[in-house]
Formats: structure tokens, C-alpha cells, sequence
């Protein structure tokens, strides 16, 4: 033998694996690693994921993975392996996955994405999905609306039918346990729809019927009759009868909790309904006019319905013209929302709310967090500062599309910002005719807030004010929490800086840009 060939045998040799041992790759190590032995668990690896199983399982085939590895043109020619017998198919990883799993999974799925489309498309997945897609607890909450809503009359009516006859056999098998029901475009089928709730789903709490035509009385009070748990109702933008919502109230108005209205001329009964003690446990009434204004005015006394809903803590009338009845010369005080948390007065025009109206409603309201006036011109600052609540945190004074005439100077905004400056987290007072001086105190309250620590205030709009760069940089670096400053149309500013600002790094820079465009004192 050569030298050479002699010394490369020893080598080999020498670096050779003692006999008997294996050799471990560094996918052994890593499997080992994942999943060690012993542990109760087992590892199924597919095309695109890795599994973690409980359980133990077969064992991996270490040397196929080793000769799968190997280059075939450095195999060594071996033995040809005994024939195993056939195997049936492989169902797939997805019948290996436990149904508690899968459900957990599906679950995170539908509170994002709601159940449809996307537990129809999983059933047919395979057996196992199929089973976990069909639970009645992952139908929970349900949105319906025909697929061809906006076309002809003769195209919604059939598509209305066809999507009816799937909800026959589909109700019963998955709606057992539905608790929020929303149809939204039903023109003709609202009936047969509902009655079918009515049969299926004794677990109801919430229906929203939006832009429905053809609800009956008759429907309402079936459904009320039949839902024992059902206390919420949004009715805004579709076509009810007074009579069919008066009638529903009283029979499901003990049990009420959240009512959703749209104002318009049958109103007025369903409010008298209320005002009559039909609902005294509701918490949440909102009216509104919807896109299209109503001009008519809504009479509403305020010490009737303190009466009627005593546990109110949500009232909102949007953009309707809200007419307070007066009070009278020898007429007591109302016994107020003591539980009342937010009240939301908005409106694109001005309306007739002033300081008294709004005394009469919040004098019993000392947990008010969320006042919203925008709109409500004859609201002023020494109003405001004698309303009993003392932990607002969401300010909203702002007017928009007002004449001058509705924006003269004011004075008096410092009186808000320190009754709440400890408190307060929005603040809009955007189109107010405060003068520069005054916006300067009313903003500097939140520089030496008490005890020392930063104010809350993450939010505030200017927009249209006329409050200068000094203020403006103040407050910026006194509220080191704030993301949100709204600066449009301010004429007191330098030009570029006059838009909103989203951001700590937007607000930071506004605030340099200020810093920059000040003269310096000396």
C-alpha cells in the first residue's frame, strides 16, 4: 500500500464513530429538542406547519430521513428492504387535531370575523372540521342579508327566498344558542325570518333590523313571547309601526335594556310609552334622524322621562332639534339619572338646548364621563361649570357649519379646563370665539396639575380658534400623553403648521417646528 493511502486509512479511522454508536444530525437534535422524550407529547409535521399533539406517537424513521438526506449518486447499494404491507389513506393532519382545539381555534376566528362565510367554508374541510363548524356555541352572533340587495324588486325578492330556505334547515341545526341577530336589507321575508327565530333561538338578546320593510306587530310580540332573554332592540332605518314597537314594549319592557330610534313623526308614541314607567330598567336610549334631517322639533320633558327610565346611563339625541318643555314657575325638580354616564346632545345646526335645559337634566347626574354638545351654541362656560359631576373625561364643545353670528367672542373657557383638568381626556373646542387671552388661561390649567403627576389629556381640537403658537407649544409640552391636536383654519398660527396631527412623533414635531418660529426673548 502507498504511503498516502496509508495515512488517509488511519485518519479514517481515527475520526470514525466508536462501533455501535449513531451518528445524530442536527434535525435529531432539534426534534429531541421540541418534543423530549417522555414528556406525553408527540410532533406531526406537515407541508406548511409544525403540530404539537398530546400523547404519544410512531416513532420517525430515522434512518429514511438519513437515506432520504444521502445523495443518490453516494448510496451504497443495499439489501432491498422487506415489503410492508399496504396502508390505508391518510385522512390528513386535519382529523388529527382534537375537537377542543379546533373549537378554541374556530372561536378566535368568529369573534374577529363573525361566523360567516368562513365556518360554511370550513365544514366542508373534512369530518373532523365539519363537526367542529357545526357547534351551536360558535353561532353566537349572526349577520343576514340577501346577496343581491340594491337590485330590481324581482332579483331581492328571489334572493330573499332562496337565502329563507337555507336558514329552514339551518336554524334549527346551528342557531340553538344565537344571542345577537342583525338583518340587514330584508324587503319581503322579514316575517318568515323572524318567526323562525322565534322557534329556534330562545337564547336571543339582541335584534337589529336595518333598512327592513313589512314588520308587523304580530311579529314583534311572537318574538318577544318567545325570546324570554331578548332586552335590546335597534330598530333605526327601517320601517316599523309605531303600534308594532309600542306593542313589543309592552310586553318585553320589564326585561329592556338598550333601545335604538330614529326619529320621525311615530315616534312620539313609542316615547310616550317609555315615558309612561313601560321601561324601567333601560340603560341605553339613542334617537336620531338618520341621514335625512327632520326639521320638526322633538318635544321631550325632561322630568318625565327622569321618571319613566330612572336607571338610564346612555342618552342620545342626534341631529334633531331637540325642544325642551319649560319646566313651569311652581314645577318641582326631577329626581335626575343618577346613574347617567353619557349624554350626547350633537348636531349639525344650532338647537335650542341652553344652560337651564341642560341644569334640568344632569342635576342628579354627579357620574357623568362623556358630554357631547357640539352644536349647542347657547351653552356657556358658567353653565357648564355648575353641573355636579366632577370626573368628566370626554369634553366635546365644538361648532360646526356655524354662521359668525353664532360664533361671537366668549369668554369663560378657563372655568372647564380647571374643574377638570385632572380628570379630562378630550377636549374639542373647535369654532369657539374664545380670545386669544382666554384660550392662554383656559390651556394653561394643564401645566400645574395637583399632586404633580402628568395631565390625561390625550386629545384636543382647536380647530378654528384663534389660539396662538405660545399656547399651543405650552399645552404640547405640558401633556406628554397627548396624540391627537387639531389645528385647522387656526388664523393666529404660522402657515404649514394649521392641519391635525396623529401621533406622539406628528404632536413632537408641531412642537418643534413652534419652538423654531418664536422669537427669542433677550
Amino acid at each position: 500500500m502507498a504511503p498516502g493511502a496509508a495515512r488517509r486509512a488511519r485518519r479514517r479511522v481515527r475520526g470514525a464513530p466508536p462501533a455501535g454508536a449513531r451518528a445524530r444530525s442536527a434535525e435529531d437534535w432539534w426534534w429531541d429538542r421540541l418534543v423530549p422524550r417522555g414528556s406525553g407529547y408527540h410532533l406531526l409535521q406537515s407541508d406548511s406547519m409544525l403540530l404539537l399533539l398530546p400523547g404519544p406517537g410512531p416513532a420517525r424513521p430515522r434512518a429514511q430521513r438519513r437515506a432520504a438526506r444521502a445523495p443518490a449518486a453516494k448510496a451504497r447499494p443495499r439489501a432491498a428492504p422487506a415489503p410492508e404491507p399496504p396502508r390505508g389513506p391518510d385522512p390528513g393532519w386535519g382529523d388529527r387535531i382534537p375537537l377542543e382545539i379546533l373549537l378554541q381555534i374556530f372561536g378566535l376566528l368568529v369573534a374577529a370575523e363573525g361566523p360567516m362565510p368562513f365556518l360554511g367554508r370550513a365544514a366542508r374541510v373534512c369530518r373532523r372540521w365539519h363537526e367542529a363548524a357545526s357547534q351551536p356555541a360558535l353561532w353566537h352572533t349572526v349577520t343576514l342579508s340577501p346577496p343581491l340587495a340594491g337590485r330590481p324588486a324581482k332579483s331581492g325578492a328571489k334572493a330573499e327566498k332562496k337565502l329563507l330556505a337555507s336558514l329552514e334547515w339551518l336554524m334549527p341545526s346551528r342557531f340553538s344558542q344565537l344571542q345577537r341577530l342583525t338583518l340587514i336589507h330584508w324587503k319581503s321575508q322579514v316575517h318568515p325570518v323572524l318567526k323562525l327565530v322565534s322557534e329556534c333561538c330562545p337564547r336571543l338578546t339582541f335584534l337589529k333590523l336595518s333598512d327592513c320593510h313589512g314588520v308587523t306587530p304580530d311579529t314583534l310580540v311572537m318574538l318577544a313571547k318567545a325570546c324570554s332573554q331578548l332586552h335590546s332592540l335597534d330598530i333605526q332605518h327601517s320601517m316599523v309601526e309605531s303600534t308594532a314597537v309600542v306593542n313589543f314594549l309592552e310586553e318585553a319592557g320589564p326585561r329592556m335594556r338598550k333601545l335604538w330610534l330614529t326619529y320621525s313623526s311615530q315616534t312620539t308614541a313609542i316615547l310616550g310609552a317609555l315615558l309612561g314607567s313601560c321601561c324601567p330598567r333601560l340603560q341605553v336610549l339613542e334617537v336620531s334622524t338618520g341621514i335625512s334631517r327632520n326639521s320638526t322639533p322633538l318635544q321631550l320633558p325632561v322630568e318625565a322621562l327622569q321618571k319613566g327610565c330612572p336607571q338610564l346611563q346612555v342618552l342620545r339625541l342626534l341631529n334633531l332639534m331637540w325642544l325642551p318643555k319649560p319646566a313651569g314657575r311652581v314645577a318641582a325638580p326631577g329626581p335626575g339619572f343618577p346613574s347617567l354616564e353619557e349624554l350626547c346632545l350633537a348636531g349639525s345646526t344650532c338647537n335650542f338646548v341652553s344652560d337651564e335645559a341642560l341644569g334640568r337634566l344632569l342635576h342628579g347626574s354627579p357620574s357623568l364621563r362623556l358630554l357631547d354638545l357640539r352644536g349647542c351654541a347657547r351653552i356657556t362656560p358658567a353653565g357648564l361649570c355648575d353641573l355636579p359631576c366632577q370626573e368628566l373625561q370626554q369634553l366635546h364643545l365644538g361648532l360646526y357649519g356655524m354662521s359668525d353670528r353664532l360664533t361671537l367672542a366668549k369668554e369663560g373657557s378657563h372655568l372647564l379646563t380647571h374643574k377638570w383638568r385632572h380628570s379630562l381626556r378630550e377636549l374639542d373646542l373647535s369654532g369657539q370665539g374664545f380670545s386669544e387671552k382666554d384660550l392662554e388661561q383656559a390651556l394653561a390649567a394643564f401645566s400645574a396639575t395637583p399632586g404633580g403627576s402628568p395631565p390625561a389629556l390625550c386629545s384636543v381640537n382647536l380647530r378654528g380658534t384663534r389660539v396662538t403658537p405660545s399656547t399651543v407649544s405650552s399645552v404640547i409640552s405640558s401633556c406628554p400623553g397627548l396624540l391627537y391636536l387639531n389645528l385647522e383654519s387656526c388664523r393666529c398660527l404660522p402657515r404649514g403648521l394649521k392641519r391635525a396631527y396623529r401621533g406622539q412623533e406628528e404632536v413632537q414635531w408641531c412642537l418643534e417646528q413652534l419652538l423654531t418660529s418664536l422669537p427669542s426673548s433677550g
